[in-house]
């Protein structure tokens, strides 16, 4: 993540830029722009050679106007309160697009999880949750999985919560492993979101995602699957990458053999069918039909925004491109899937897993998935149609027809409940 440039200040520019094409004034900007809590914690923890540690973590609770805070919990040695707050507004207009009954919420500890062995894991796990279990609970806030949090940091989090409250309550986080009640769907269900707005998209600007080329910056469980998912759907998948590099290969991968072999090295440099070895940054620049950004913020700026060549970006990732990036991007045609349309396949997941629970277990994988399939491709199909029906084209992007469906419906809520 670039230290230059402060999600948080993107994100209160994104909203300021929709709360003037909603034409609403500056008590609504004010409203939303600061979250409804912030709690910042320290974690004590004794590590394996029994030295203790200690690490600071957070919690963002933006706004709960259409239901209790959701969104994940990451692990990353560069996180900062406001990447948190950024990420909680962000998860609220995410929610909201997708028509769910929840308000926006994200949460982090700054720690470099592969320095840790699995009993440092587990005891920094417990501890975080136990510092921030008195503001979360299955009518509350419940936490999902982010970057490098896991199904077996939710099982973590489940128990010590259990432990604390006495009780079992299943709902509290979702992305759970399948026997605590998670589902099978939700390990994919982000990159498959990601894979149908992408091919949605390709459909209306390329006449189909069928033989296009894609390239996917970010090779974790986002993009793998968002590029398994648009491989059967069609498309050539040219180019991957991950932390520690990328590879390309004009006849495309089979992305199934790609992820093997990084599963056994622990990257995809190297792989013996690449034609040559990129960077990160050579990737997003590469002559590809759709890119799929699926890694951190900010990689998109006004530095290389130019020289994109792709005409569909799906933002796998949360806030991979800058408000200035995307202005230059808007002006050479390329059409953008914001983050909070492409990505929005995890909540969606997070939120049937979570009736699920409540439910006593009653969703099978494949119902759990056409649920999915049927909110994300009606959440594309709103947005498009006010795209195309509210706003000048060539002046406003998808994203900023998918903020104003978003922000809209929070600000109905906030008016209905008097707290604006």
């Amino acid at each position: 993540m670039s230290i230059l440039i402060d999600p948080y200040e993107e994100a209160k520019k994104q909203l300021r830029s929709t709360i003037e094409l909603l034409g609403l004034g500056e008590e609504a900007y004010e409203a939303l722009a600061v979250p409804e809590r912030l709690v910042q914690v320290k974690l004590a923890v004794r590590m394996d050679d029994g030295t203790v540690k200690t690490f600071i973590g957070w919690r963002s609770q933006h706004n709960s106007a259409l239901g209790p805070y959701k969104g994940g919990i990451r692990y990353h040695p560069d996180v900062t309160a406001n990447e948190v707050v950024a990420l909680s507004m962000w998860m609220t207009w995410k929610c909201s697009l997708a028509g769910l009954p929840y308000g926006g919420g994200k949460g982090g500890v700054r720690v470099d999880p592969k320095k840790l062995s699995a009993g440092e894991l587990e005891r920094l796990s417990r501890a975080y949750f136990a510092a921030i279990s008195d503001i979360v609970g299955e009518d509350l806030d419940i936490p999902a999985p982010d970057v490098y949090t896991n199904p077996q940091v939710m099982a973590w989090y489940l128990d010590e919560y259990s432990k604390i409250k006495r009780g079992f309550y299943f709902g509290v986080v979702t992305g759970k492993p399948v026997e605590l009640g998670g589902l099978m769907a939700r390990v994919y269900s982000t990159g498959l979101g990601t894979a149908i707005t992408a091919a949605e998209a390709a459909r209306r600007v390329l006449g189909g995602i069928e033989g296009r080329t894609v390239a996917v910056q970010g090779f974790g469980n986002v993009g793998y699957y968002a590029a398994l998912f648009l491989e059967e759907m069609g498309a050539r998948v040219v180019a991957v990458s991950d932390s520690k590099g990328g590879i390309f290969n004009p006849n495309g991968f089979h992305v199934q053999d790609v992820i093997d072999f990084k599963n056994k090295t622990g990257t995809v440099v190297g792989y013996p069918k690449a034609e040559k070895v990129i960077s990160n940054e050579e990737l997003l620049e590469l002559k590809v039909d759709v890119l799929v950004p699926s890694a951190i913020e900010n990689v998109i700026t006004e530095k290389n925004a130019r020289n994109i060549k792709a005409k569909v970006i799906a933002e796998g990732a949360n806030g991979p491109t800058t408000v200035e990036a995307e202005k230059m991007l808007t002006e050479m045609g390329v059409v953008i899937v914001p983050d909070i349309l492409a990505n929005a396949g995890g909540v969606i997941m997070s939120h049937i897993e979570w009736v699920n629970n409540r439910m006593g277990g009653w969703v099978t994988e494949e119902e759990a998935r056409k649920k999915l399939e049927e909110r994300i491709m009606n959440s594309f199909n709103n947005v498009w149609k006010f795209w195309e029906s509210k706003l000048d084209k060539q002046k406003h992007n998808l994203r900023a027809a998918a903020y104003a469906v978003a922000v809209d419906r929070v600000v109905r809520a906030m008016k209905l409940k008097g707290l604006l």
